[in-house]
């Protein structure tokens, strides 16, 4: 590592918008390291249904997702706790793949593009120092004029003021499974106090993937076994798939204690990307797509900072306020869903009353899907 020639750009977190950002950068000739925890390929967990919004950006980023005949998702279906469904078209519809797959084929792809990607790399501190930054890691020191933070949903421990008094209440398990399912569908099925997703990745594997509170996990031995027997299986959509699909993994991923409290797109002295700069919750719909279409914006604002162009406190300013008019709106869509989801009656008639509402379904369904960006 290069400890005296500072970069233009240290990232911390190597996820979809992380990547996405290093790339974009180091295309343009900027010197980027991205500084990520584990070891790509890495399961992740993610719904891994991604809008057809973000389908152009990424093969223009460089990614022949053409080439890797991936499923497209046209349907949604969804059911209430008792098994009651709807269906609706997805107008603009997505595709998915794993995050494994996918992650990966970024990541090779930032180091052809010149991309410094350290690896089983921990951020320890991030201390700005005059006009400088000064990143400390568990594989060295390095200097870098701008930071931006894309490390997900949870605040790494250098994050101590944000992470003080603040803890998440949900927790979010994924597996992998062969199922029979259509390539072209989406469910959502509802349970006490959560909901589970299901759609087809690559290598004809099926996501499943559900949010659920840490009380309903205490409150079933702090179990995932338990929890699913008692309260996912009575829906009878999922009991089917527990029954009958065969599970990829001898045991599932797991993340707890996720919060979706409001954030900054600027925090202790950082830009911030994707849930780092506001956890998206699931049924804002597409939380990826607007990870990556941030760092497309933000991408153009660093760009003109490092070239003299505008002043930090102007980047800072204009990449707020393109968050906002761009997000934060699906943002508060997936938020007052999430309240609706899991609730027995509430959920129920809200579900008869879509049913025989199809404009107004479609409607809510667009809110959470954002317009095409390349």
């Amino acid at each position: 590592m290069d400890n005296n020639q500072p970069y233009d750009c240290a990232i911390v977190g190597g996820g979809l918008a992380g990547l996405c950002l290093s790339i974009q950068l180091a295309q343009k000739n900027f010197r980027v390291v991205l500084i990520e925890k584990n070891t790509y390929p890495f399961h992740k967990v993610c719904g891994e249904y991604i809008s057809m919004e973000s389908w152009d950006f990424l093969e223009n980023l460089g990614l022949s997702l053409s080439r890797m005949n991936l499923p497209q998702i046209r349907k949604l279906h969804v059911t209430a706790q008792n098994g009651f469904q709807i269906a609706s078209p997805l107008d603009l519809g997505g595709f998915g793949i794993s995050r494994y797959t996918l992650d990966f084929e970024l990541s090779k792809l930032s180091k052809t593009v010149g991309v410094v990607v350290l690896e089983q790399c921990k951020v320890q501190s991030v201390v700005l120092q005059d006009d400088l930054y000064v990143v400390e890691t568990s594989q060295g020191k390095m200097n870098a004029r701008i930071v931006c933070g894309a490390y997900g949903k949870i605040d790494p421990a250098f994050m101590e003021r944000e992470n003080a008094n603040k803890e998440g209440g949900y927790v979010a398990v994924k597996y992998h499974l062969k199922t029979d399912f259509p390539a072209d569908l989406i469910e959502l099925h509802n349970f006490k106090d959560g909901y589970c997703g299901i759609s087809k990745v690559d290598h004809d594997t099926f996501c499943m993937c559900y949010l659920t509170t840490v009380k309903n996990l205490q409150d079933n031995n702090n179990d995932i076994k338990t929890l699913e027997k008692n309260i996912l299986r009575k829906n009878p959509a999922l009991d089917r798939y527990f029954s009958s699909a065969t599970f990829l993994y001898d045991k599932p991923l797991a993340i707890s204690k996720i919060g979706f409290q409001k954030k900054q797109a600027y925090r202790q002295d950082m830009l911030m990307l994707g849930d780092a700069a506001g956890a998206i919750a699931p049924l804002c719909g597409n939380g990826m797509s607007i990870g990556m279409c941030a760092s497309k914006i933000l991408a153009h604002y660093i760009t003109d900072f490092l070239h003299g162009k505008i002043s930090k406190q102007e980047l800072i300013k204009r990449y707020t306020n393109e968050w906002n008019a761009n997000f934060s709106m699906r943002i508060k869509t997936g938020f007052y869903l999430q309240k609706l989801f899991g609730k027995r009656l509430t959920t129920l008639w809200a579900l008869k009353f879509l049913g025989r509402s199809p404009r107004i379904l479609r409607k809510i369904i667009s809110l959470t899907h954002g317009q095409k960006f390349s």
